[in-house]
């Protein structure tokens, strides 16, 4: 279980700590002295240095995307503050709480990056009887579209499920949902979350299946003095990045756990409902699943 965070700009070059602001940047990393599984950041920028094709090189691409990761906890890694200041024209950021018995290696660390998609997921998608969907050996999911995510964890399965559907050629948004669908055939109560990223695109998806916070999730909190901030757990907000006109330059999508009040401009997805945002206009669109 997991908290994340996305944003998405119109081609402009932002780094998190200008999108979130100091303060929401340090209360978004403090939450890994619960979340303290690691953690993780994709950020798509323009090459620092494009490559030289004259000798015969590969074309340059357009973006690129740096991904990091580390079993490390956020609020103890010197470079999460180096990363929230380096500018991105969008960017996914994870911070791990691991599922129930999913081992702490470098595999499951997220956001998981395959075929030009990073992909990060708040959930245990597990059936009633705390059965997580990695030991379903009977699942109809590729093993080898799982293996290329780089996971070994139900994160992982979703993210394979999801590539999946690309492969038959569909819009990423639609991808999203045909994914959950399915999963949802057989893991109706589990919570499938998640944001995606493209060269293109920002999808943002709250899609839980249980609106109350579970059990092991509010002792956690509350074992660490936080259990103020459990009620809205599943959650998942959303503001537009203002410029310096007052006029939208993009989006930022986030779990909860830090203060996004609507005098600030943040406003909840509801469940079964889809964010799309374009990371080269920083234009949006809600959609239900």
């Amino acid at each position: 279980m997991c908290r994340l965070l996305g944003y998405a700009t119109a081609g402009c070059n932002l780094s998190l700590g200008a999108v979130l602001g100091g303060r929401a940047v340090d209360d978004y990393r403090n939450l890994s002295e619960i979340h303290n599984d690691g953690w993780g950041t994709a950020l798509l920028s323009a090459p620092v240095q494009p490559a030289d094709c004259d000798d015969g090189g590969a074309p340059t691409p357009e973006t690129d995307t740096k991904l990091y990761k580390t079993t490390l906890a956020a609020r103890h890694d010197p470079l999460f503050d180096q990363l929230a200041g380096e500018p991105a024209r969008g960017a996914l950021w994870h911070l791990r709480l691991a599922s129930s018995h999913l081992p702490l290696i470098m595999e499951n660390q997220q956001p998981f990056f395959a075929h030009g998609l990073s992909f990060v997921h708040n959930g245990d998608i597990s059936d009633d009887h705390h059965r997580n969907i990695v030991t379903n050996r009977e699942y109809p999911v590729d093993g080898a579209v799982v293996s290329s995510t780089g996971g070994r964890s139900d994160s992982a399965v979703f993210f394979a499920v999801i590539l999946e559907y690309v492969g038959f050629g569909f819009p990423l948004d639609r991808c999203v949902a045909q994914a959950v669908r399915q999963l949802r055939r057989t893991y109706p109560a589990s919570s499938y979350n998640c944001m995606v990223q493209s060269d293109d695109e920002l999808i943002v998806l709250r899609a839980s299946g249980r609106e109350r916070t579970s059990p092991r999730i509010v002792d956690i909190y509350e074992r660490y003095g936080r259990g103020a901030q459990v009620g809205d757990y599943r959650a998942l907000r959303y503001r537009p990045i203002l410029g310096h006109g007052g006029s939208p330059i993009g989006v930022v999508a986030a779990s909860s756990g830090f203060s996004q009040t609507r005098d600030q401009g943040w406003t909840d997805l509801r469940n079964d409902q889809m964010l799309v945002a374009s990371n080269r206009t920083g234009q949006c669109r809600l959609q239900s699943l």
